[in-house]
């Protein structure tokens, strides 16, 4: 990869000239075609209705079309927006999304405004929106308790035991039909149980909780914060982390924040978002195993991965954890990566001012010209044969030091899913718009829409 000019430089001419300038016609269709959408589908927690509508409209491939139209017309960009008057640069080349990725947090912050007014409302001392020195000793908390360097956790054999539990529950109660409300039942108190402990698997006013403060952190700064509401919510979270086992990702705390120098409260801190992150996980999960109904071949494949060995004993399962990567990159829980530039910065030549947000649309590089000839195809092999981790346009847990520290955690817990949920048994989608072999992935699915047959292997 040749990297571009970083910074500016310290010596010599400045660089002149300005980024490629989006018409005022072009910028209200691109707004159209991507800001909108993504707004009301929920960009921090997703709506049941807007998804369905979106699926139906295909909405990621028109702004996905609409990138590739901009790109010809103005070239490969960054291109400068200002909805609303905010300076925006889009991002559509890989190079420049490694660079934005690679220079985090400094001088690309992952902490934009936008972000930070959205996540506040429940995770004021998570690490994504701290900026300045407290940042790093936070980031070093997530990285301690998560193992994010790790493919299995220590906490590997409590995870897929209560995974392997709470599947058998959900199987139980499918009697036949798999329905995103049955999944979630089984997802969340597997979630509680692996974060906070057993005694938190029936807690689901907390988690309601938490959903509720999402949704009011889709209109970042367009609504009022509801301070009440967080602090009931952070007043029941605080006694859970604390009871917190061992056997937890919570429970590593304590050790976590010693190690890096930070408070109980930042460590304590970090949790909101990890409970936030299994939302889209788990999201991502069904949406895998929907993938498997309609890929016959891929499906053999890991049901004989899944039913070679104890469902509820860690194993690594690398073909599954290929086809969850493959989920993600087909259909992207983050599809709008945010940066906001601390200081200048110089791009092919041309000085771009601090306070700038860097955006990177992420289906448009998981799928258009960047990512190749697999843009639209399920292809787990990818991920398996060293191509996607060349491929600096694919970033399906974000990349560069602000990469999430919980990809291994959540790839463990998703796959222990898939383990559990296909080992004897078979499925086939019967919502609308289901992905099949014979045809190209659609570009946008209703995970809450989803219903799967379930039968015998």
């Amino acid at each position: 990869m040749t990297p571009h000019s970083f910074a500016l430089p310290s010596t010599g001419p400045t660089p002149v000239g300005t980024l490629p300038r989006v018409r005022a016609a072009d910028q209200t269709r691109l707004v159209a075609r991507l800001l909108l959408p993504a707004l009301a589908e929920g960009v921090i927690r997703r709506r049941p209705l807007p998804m369905a509508l979106a699926q139906r409209a295909r909405a990621d491939r028109g702004a996905i079309d609409e990138l590739c139209r901009l790109r010809e017309r103005y070239g490969p960009g960054p291109l400068r927006l200002t909805p609303a008057g905010r300076d925006v640069a889009v991002v559509l080349e890989p190079d420049d999304l490694a660079r934005m990725l690679a220079e985090t947090p400094d001088p690309f912050t992952p902490a934009a405004w936008e972000k930070r007014r959205a996540l506040d409302r429940f995770q004021p001392h998570g690490s994504l929106i701290t900026r300045g020195p407290r940042r790093a000793a936070r980031r070093e908390v997530n990285e301690r308790a998560l193992q994010w360097r790790r493919p299995l956790h220590d906490l590997a054999p409590a995870v897929t035991a209560r995974v392997a539990d709470e599947a058998a529950g959900v199987l139980r109660a499918a009697d036949g039909c798999l329905t995103w409300d049955g999944f979630a039942v089984g997802w969340w108190r597997s979630v509680r149980r692996v974060v906070l402990g057993d005694g938190a698997a029936g807690d689901d006013l907390l988690t309601d909780r938490l959903a509720r403060l999402r949704s009011a952190g889709n209109w970042s700064f367009l609504m009022p914060r509801r301070h009440s509401a967080r602090a009931a919510f952070l007043d029941r979270l605080a006694p859970a982390v604390a009871a917190a086992g061992p056997d937890t990702l919570a429970g590593r705390l304590p050790e976590a924040a010693a190690e890096a120098g930070a408070s109980d409260t930042e460590a304590a801190g970090q949790v909101p978002h990890w409970l936030f992150a299994f939302d889209a996980a788990g999201a991502a999960t069904l949406r895998t195993l929907a993938l498997l109904a309609g890929h016959p071949e891929a499906a053999e494949r890991a049901r004989a991965e899944a039913a070679d060995g104890d469902p509820a004993s860690p194993r690594p399962l690398p073909y599954l954890r290929a086809c969850v990567e493959e989920a993600v990159r087909l259909w992207p829980t983050t599809p709008l990566l945010l940066r906001e530039s601390t200081g200048d910065t110089v791009w092919h030549g041309t000085v771009v001012p601090a306070g700038t947000a860097f955006a990177a649309f992420t289906p448009y590089f998981h799928r258009a010209r960047p990512a190749g000839p697999y843009g639209d195809a399920f292809v787990p092999e990818i991920w398996l044969d060293g191509r996607a981790e060349r491929d600096p346009a694919l970033v399906p847990f974000s990349g560069g030091p602000g990469v999430c520290p919980g990809e291994n955690v959540v790839l463990l817990t998703a796959t222990a899913w898939l383990a559990a949920l296909i080992a004897d048994r078979a499925y086939a989608v019967l919502s609308p718009g289901a992905p099949r072999a014979d045809a190209p992935v659609p570009p946008t699915i209703d995970h809450f829409g989803l219903r799967l047959a379930v039968g015998p292997a």
